[in-house]
């Protein structure tokens, strides 16, 4: 099993969010994320979709915490100042797989976190798709689970695996998206 820290942004969609974490839930990696994290994540989403909910991001942000325990980063803010990255917001985020010692930061940003910044460090940005595919060549059985655990989950309403599949697309997946369409019967 391996440490990763989620970004904000791959946290902000219910679809992605919630594939990521079946993901840790078949015990593939052990996920991390810091309150600011989560307070991105939430702040960007109440910003951007003001017909929904907000206490519904505060459950999700409660159940995600209790249900990885320890995934909750706290005493890396010592290291943020320390810190320099493209854009300094994301210095926090840095500070979390340091602390961590995670191997990746699971990031659409892949510009805001440069290699020859978090190589010393044995850190890699990874993109969702990337980061997912590389498990689809390495564990498919763990990730059909993972897939098949997560559409079974979204009961309102319930989908196909083709409207999954769909789903998913929508997500910015290609790579992996093409994998479980050739593996749709299992998922």
């Amino acid at each position: 099993m391996i440490d990763v820290v989620y970004d904000a942004c791959v946290l902000y969609s219910a679809s992605l969010r919630d594939l990521l974490l079946h993901i840790a839930k078949v015990k593939l990696v052990r996920p991390h994320w810091s309150d600011d994290i989560h307070e991105e994540w939430i702040r960007s989403l109440s910003r951007n979709r003001p017909d929904l909910n907000r206490e519904s991001f505060w459950r999700t942000r409660r159940l995600m915490d209790a249900e990885f325990k320890g995934s909750l980063t706290k005493g890396y803010e010592s290291l943020v100042p320390t810190l320099k990255l493209p854009d300094p917001n994301d210095r926090h985020v840095l500070a979390v797989a340091i602390q961590t010692h995670s191997s990746s930061i699971v990031t659409f940003n892949l510009n805001d976190f440069p290699k020859a910044i978090l190589e010393p460090y044995g850190i890699v940005a990874i993109s969702p798709d990337d980061f997912i595919f590389r498990f689809c060549q390495e564990s498919p059985q763990f990730i059909f689970r993972a897939v098949k655990n997560h559409r079974l989950y979204l009961s309102r309403p319930p989908k196909t695996a083709t409207e999954y599949l769909a789903t998913l697309e929508k997500q910015k997946l290609p790579k992996t998206v093409a994998f479980l369409r050739e593996h749709e019967s299992g998922i």
